[in-house]
């Protein structure tokens, strides 16, 4: 079993930056897939990016494409997501997920992962 604990978020102004962590611990993670979720007050969980296990793929939901960037360090069982240009929108409860393998076209099915940290708060003000 993987647990995960995320870590870096925070109040930010429109237009800056945000980093997020995710620390892994117990199981090794290195061959699983990652991603970032996020669900905002009175909304569904949405996808926000997501990595293969060597780093080879990523993909990223359409209204954060160009702006975050999501890295994993496997020999630190890290995964982080690089927020820029921030906008009010991103503002939610953002989760790290793990998981053992995943359909190609599926990966933006919170259903389809194993496991999950408890979140961190994004608040972006305008």
């Amino acid at each position: 079993q993987v647990q995960l604990v995320e870590s870096g978020g925070g109040l930010v102004q429109a237009g800056g930056s945000l980093r997020l962590s995710c620390q892994a611990s117990g199981r090794t993670f290195s061959r699983d897939v990652m991603a970032w979720f996020r669900q905002a007050p009175g909304k569904e969980r949405e996808f926000v990016a997501v990595i293969s296990w060597d780093s080879s793929t990523r993909y990223y939901a359409s209204s954060v494409k160009g702006r975050f960037t999501i890295a994993r360090d496997n020999t630190r069982n890290t995964v982080t997501l690089q927020m820029n240009s921030l906008k009010p929108e991103d503002t939610a409860d953002y989760y790290c997920a793990g998981a053992y393998t995943i359909n190609s076209g599926t990966y933006y099915l919170p259903s389809k992962y194993n496991y999950w940290g408890q979140g961190t708060q994004v608040t972006v003000s305008s």
